[in-house]
């Protein structure tokens, strides 16, 4: 008769650690949140249970519905900027990066340096840089003969999201340059070598056989600047203030969530409504994450294998 094998408990006291700190400081505020949202105060200051009429009132009231859809719209705007320049210029560093240039690793360093500042620094002294009165950033400009683009960048109702999207490439453009370059560095030479005897070029070499070959380090950089912006906060809080100015022309679902739950000037906090828009963004950071796992990397695994 074989012996049963004990239950290996050993585990257990392993896990247990980091599962107790992620139900405490990750499921549990999850799930309260999420109660949170589907609940509201009653004419007796109870709080019972409403279902979805916290949802209902974000997309349909004008207080809420108005700056919601502004929120996502400006964030749709964020994320898009990043997709389009900082993954392929990431993507370009990392190929340039890639091809054994002497002193890769200073300009590894260098481009990488600005991700590990803390956002508050950044937005500091990019504030500082760019203000019109005593900024260097006119200096700069008259010096170079572009002294026409001397705006208040960050004053304007039109540039103000954008240079601040272009300020969050700048900071982190280190992070898919580093993981583009890990993706390449692990393709063989002996590749890269049977192209060039055929007589294929730089060029043709990254877009036949290198870019193929990372496309699933492609999807995880896409998938995580999506959860990236769509949680931004950071570094609108510290330049613009929780009222994302202005004129709420550079506000993130972020923000709004800030503004709404813990109430900021003459707008009372509102911890149901802001669990509303957490639930939205979560929501939203799903799907995305979906769409990624059921899409993307189901259709590359088809086409490797």
């Amino acid at each position: 008769m074989p012996r049963r094998r004990s239950f290996p408990f050993h585990i257990l006291v392993f896990l247990a650690p980091a599962v107790l700190v992620y139900t405490a400081f990750m499921i549990y505020p999850l799930i309260d949140s999420l109660w949170l949202s589907l609940s509201n105060k009653g004419l007796a200051g109870a709080t019972h249970f409403v279902g979805a009429q916290n949802y209902q009132t974000l997309f349909s009231q004008g207080q809420w519905a108005n700056p919601f859809w502004n929120a996502l719209r400006n964030n749709a705007v964020f994320f898009v900027i990043h997709m389009l320049v900082q993954n392929p210029v990431g993507l370009a560093l990392a190929a340039l990066l890639g091809a054994r240039i002497r002193g890769a690793w200073i300009y590894r360093t260098i481009i990488f340096t600005p991700t590990i500042l803390s956002v508050v620094i950044i937005g500091f002294v990019w504030k500082l840089i760019l203000n019109p009165a005593w900024g260097i950033s006119r200096s700069i400009l008259q010096t170079v003969g572009l002294a026409s683009l001397d705006y208040p960048w960050l004053g304007l109702e039109s540039t103000a999201l954008i240079t601040l999207a272009l300020i969050s490439v700048w900071q982190n453009i280190g992070i898919p340059m580093m993981l583009f370059l890990a993706a390449l560095i692990r393709i063989p030479d002996e590749l890269m070598e049977a192209a060039r005897v055929d007589g294929a070029g730089t060029w043709r070499i990254f877009w036949s056989i290198q870019f193929p070959l990372i496309l699933p380090t492609v999807g995880i950089v896409s998938v995580l600047t999506f959860v990236g912006n769509f949680n931004a906060f950071e570094l609108i809080y510290a330049t613009q203030g929780a009222l994302a100015g202005p004129n709420f022309a550079s506000d993130i679902l972020g923000t709004f969530f800030f503004r709404t739950f813990f109430g900021y000037q003459l707008q009372p906090a509102d911890p149901f409504m802001g669990s509303a828009v957490a639930g939205v963004m979560l929501l939203i950071i799903l799907a995305g994450v979906l769409v990624y796992l059921f899409g993307w990397q189901r259709r590359v695994q088809q086409i490797r294998y």
